[in-house]
């Protein structure tokens, strides 16, 4: 259990390609390891907003909404692994969607790694050392965007070029299925609109 929770995201991290190949060929990766490392990216993120360091801290925590912050992690984050799963099956890719949410999921542990300790240091931080809290967490996200690439080559068994021509696709994949949700939303809203009015015409009418 705690070689699945610890041991091998820490080994991945380290060493992307092996832990990559060894969590599609080997089956070493867990989805309920998946599943918490997605919790803990929202807790890191919910905890840095809501207490660090006021010199960092731009936000107001009386305007923070919690289920707010879930939404935005867990909505963008499956709607990728949708969008490259359905872009990936037309490009002959050879992952599954569960591999898919894997790779992703374990891409995530930079972030969880720096940013509690990250808040926990802004805390105490002196104007001038700032610039180590944003490099620091810089740092967390470019390594989450190199540990997704090498995830995402891995699990399609794609060459590099034919990786960054996928997430490209999968990104605008995600911006039509949002644009369609927007729209099939209104056109939902303008027809209930409709109904209510009539409705309440021949209520008024009778």
């Amino acid at each position: 259990m705690l070689r699945d929770f610890v041991s091998f995201p820490l080994h991945l991290i380290v060493h992307p390609f092996d832990g990559f190949w060894d969590m599609k060929f080997e089956k070493r990766g867990k989805l309920k390891v998946a599943l918490t490392l997605i919790f803990l990216t929202f807790l890191a993120i919910v905890v840095q907003k809501q207490f660090a360091g006021f010199l960092v801290n731009f936000n107001d925590p009386r305007q923070l909404n919690n289920l707010n912050e879930l939404i935005y992690l867990v909505l963008p984050f499956f709607l990728w692994c949708i969008a490259n799963w359905s872009v990936t099956t037309l490009l002959e890719g050879e992952g599954k969607f569960s591999e898919i949410v894997m790779a992703s999921s374990y891409s995530l542990v930079p972030i969880v790694l720096i940013y509690f300790p990250m808040t926990l240091v802004s805390r105490f931080m002196a104007q001038e050392e700032t610039a180590f809290y944003y490099l620091l967490n810089s740092i967390a996200g470019i390594w989450f965007v190199l540990l997704l690439f090498v995830g995402i080559m891995t699990v399609h068994q794609y060459s590099a070029s034919k990786t960054i021509i996928t997430m490209i696709l999968s990104v605008i994949v995600m911006v039509i299925i949002v644009f369609l949700g927007a729209l099939v939303f209104s056109m939902i809203q303008q027809i209930y609109e409709f109904i209510m009015n009539i409705y309440r015409e021949l209520i008024f009418r009778t």
